[in-house]
């Protein structure tokens, strides 16, 4: 998440004074790129963090297991000697890094590849032979405790018995549909176990192959990119290195566009292939490719064709993105076989799930209105391009048009995304005042205002949230719960991520650069604070209204990740809270009440400790009879929470054309109607509407008291 464009300027500005120098010094004779890599990024690192690391022998070991781990978790290519063969660099990987060298990098990531190779030379061998799954034995996925392979053959057993898991998973599945089909048709000729099983090696022959596949796209560069962001995630959790490919992913991730011809595409067996036609782009809107469809060769205005087959799909995809207005020739090939010349001239794609979207809710005589946004999202280039801010407040305008009563924000599963949207948005909600406080390296504070007087929705509203409402959702739920402006509603607390990044241009930090693009440094520079001076940081925003969900008891928020920074508190900003929701406590009250009684929560709780259970348990059979017992009874249980999808919301709902946008396509028609009936089945949003209800019947009632005595 970014913070503010003086932000970035003031970081990177400090940088480059420094890095003038920098780049003069670090001229070596003959430098390597990854040495310089780490050079800039331990610089970066220490100058510009927001709580910077000691690099000592403590940093050294847990680099060393991360790394290990990152690259072999589950101990399927390492062997023991391997391990005994890096213990040598143990403490000394901190040295390493100071002197920007990289030997510990280097042994580890030739030994990965020689053990890549030696898989790779086995594993159609190990699926040649039909697995007798009569033979009782066992497999556990505890791999922390899991010792590395001692040899070898030790190492072929493990991923004989990994196959066969993976096996006995699909020759289950289908051994069962073959007698579905046989109780619908007596005539119906079953495969024969035989014959099943084969077909399920076959099916991972197939898989593996697309792995190794995918691995051979893979360059050192990509390895080494792995190894930097062991060393950056040390510091926080949200200090990432991007490569030059990752960093585009970025921004095309938090600005929901990019600019190109509108396909998802997926390298397999050599061809790159159509793999989705994305709607309201280019080649969607003149019909131009399918899915199914092989790129064959990629060629630009007055140039020679590219043949791409045998190329990473990264570079693939660099040759067919470019800037809108632009044209690329691309020889395809048809799903029947027919090879053609397709020109597609290159447009900006939004991609639809990203952006804000609401829906009208009616219940009697009233409406209601539901505001679902995904993402902060914003174009950091260019501010007045579509934003977050600007899309929610045009939803809210379409809502008022429909004299809604009551809002629902839905911030659940929202990661976050841009703080200035944030701030905006909250801004909707109150008239002026803080919204956030921020302190940065160096421990200065800035407090983040609304000081525009309007208010675009006075009305009750309720802010839906669950565990993985993260970052800028915090800030706005956090704001508007200090007010007492709104109502959240949702799990026990939210994610739990209150710091800030930047995002720093590793190419700036140079004076001069042979080597090519570098990325860039997504690097926490500040923590933020609710208004009543608490960090969001670990402990999240609490609900006011506490509604179970499936994920309820699974460790999943920033406390639960590697690394995290502390939890703190400051002083309080000077706000003072709404005071229009008259009756805020006796909705929350009603509401908790209300829950009490409610079957569907209470087995929604036992389906969340339910889900608890099960991944605590990683030891499997490997025989048919006692797997399928195990899954029999798993499944047996699992039906008692079948009622869940009994329920059905009292509410309609109308999905609404998103403001001020083009006509809707009609792939997007269909997601919105699949969208509604989600809504219809949503136990959460009916619960808020009800609060909405709650907030406005009384709230009328004291306005209409307050005008009698008046």
């Amino acid at each position: 998440m970014k913070i503010m464009l003086r932000s970035i300027a003031w970081i990177v500005g400090c940088l480059l004074i420094s890095g003038l120098v920098f780049g003069i010094t670090s001229k070596s004779p003959n430098p390597d790129k990854d040495k310089l890599l780490i050079e800039i990024i331990t610089y970066v690192l220490e100058k510009g963090h927001y709580d910077p690391k000691n690099m000592d022998d403590s940093f050294s070991e847990k680099v060393y297991k991360d790394f290990l781990d990152n690259l072999d978790g589950e101990h399927r290519f390492f062997l023991a000697a391997d391990i005994k063969s890096f213990e040598y660099y143990k403490n000394k990987i901190d040295d390493q890094i100071k002197n920007s060298e990289v030997q510990f990098f280097n042994l580890v990531y030739e030994r990965f590849m020689e053990r890549l190779q030696d898989v790779r030379g086995f594993y159609k061998e190990l699926l040649e032979t039909p697995f007798d799954f009569n033979v009782e034995e066992t497999i556990s996925l505890d791999y922390d405790d899991l010792p590395y392979p001692a040899s070898m053959a030790e190492m072929k057993k493990r991923w004989r018995k990994r196959f066969k898991l993976a096996a006995l998973s699909r020759f289950t599945d289908k051994k069962e549909e073959e007698l579905k089909k046989l109780e619908k048709d007596s005539s119906y000729v079953i495969q024969t176990d035989v014959e099943i099983e084969a077909e399920t090696r076959e099916l991972l022959l197939e898989n593996n192959n697309s792995f190794f596949e995918s691995n051979d796209d893979l360059e050192r560069k990509d390895w080494f990119s792995l190894y930097v962001n062991t060393i950056t995630e040390l510091y926080d959790p949200h200090t990432v290195y991007f490569a030059p490919n990752d960093k585009d992913r970025f921004d095309m991730n938090i600005s929901g566009q990019f600019e190109g011809i509108g396909a998802r595409l997926q390298k397999r067996n050599q061809e790159v292939r159509i793999v989705e036609v994305i709607s309201g782009g280019p080649v969607w809107r003149d019909k131009l490719l399918e899915v199914g469809d092989i790129i064959l060769t990629v060629s630009q205005k007055d140039e020679a064709p590219v043949d791409i087959s045998g190329m990473r799909l990264d570079d693939a995809v660099k040759l067919i993105k470019g800037p809108k207005g632009t044209q690329v020739f691309l020889s395809v090939k048809r799903v029947d076989g027919t090879i053609e010349e397709v020109i597609v001239t290159r447009d900006i794609i939004e991609i639809e799930e990203t952006f804000a979207k609401s829906s009208l809710i009616k219940s009697g005589d009233k409406n209601y209105g539901l505001i679902n946004l995904p993402k902060f999202y914003v174009n950091f280039e260019d501010f007045t391009d579509r934003n977050s801010a600007t899309d929610v407040k045009n939803e809210i305008e379409q809502l008022k048009s429909k004299n809604v009563d009551g809002i629902i924000l839905d911030l659940r599963n929202n990661g976050g995304g841009s703080l200035k949207t944030a701030v905006d948005m909250t801004g909707y909600f109150i008239d002026e005042g803080p919204v956030v406080q921020v302190k940065s390296t160096g421990g200065k504070k800035e407090v983040l205002s609304d000081t525009d007087p309007e208010i675009v929705w006075e009305g009750p509203l309720v802010i839906l949230v669950n565990e993985f409402s993260a970052s800028s959702s915090e800030i706005l739920a956090a704001a508007l719960q200090d007010y007492k402006r709104a109502i959240i509603v949702g799990s026990k607390q939210t994610y739990g991520k209150g710091t800030v990044q930047n995002l720093v241009d590793l190419n700036r930090i140079m004076s001069s650069n042979t080597y090519g693009d570098l990325g860039a440094l997504k690097i926490t520079t500040d923590k933020f604070y609710r208004v009543n001076g608490r960090s969001t940081q670990l402990e999240g925003v609490k609900s006011d209204i506490l509604v179970i969900d499936r994920y309820a008891y699974v460790d999943m928020g920033e406390k639960d990740q590697d690394n995290p920074l502390s939890w703190d508190r400051i002083t309080p900003a000077a706000y003072r809270p709404w005071g229009q929701m008259l009756n805020y406590d006796y909705a929350i009250a009603n509401s908790r009440e209300r829950l009490a009684q409610n079957g569907y929560l209470k087995l929604i709780d036992e389906q969340a400790q339910w889900i608890k259970s099960q991944q605590n348990d990683l030891e499997y059979p490997l025989s048919y009879d006692k797997y399928k017992a195990e899954r029999d009874h798993d499944q047996a249980y699992v039906k008692r929470f079948d009622k869940l999808d009994e329920f059905e919301s009292e509410y309609e709902f109308q999905w609404l054309p998103e403001a001020g946008q083009q006509i809707p396509t009609e792939d997007i028609v269909e997601k919105r109607e699949r969208w509604q009936e989600q809504l219809k089945k949503d136990i959460y949003i009916s619960e808020a509407v009800k609060v909405l209800e709650d907030l406005g019947t009384t709230i009328k009632t004291l306005k209409v008291a307050q005008l009698i005595n008046e």
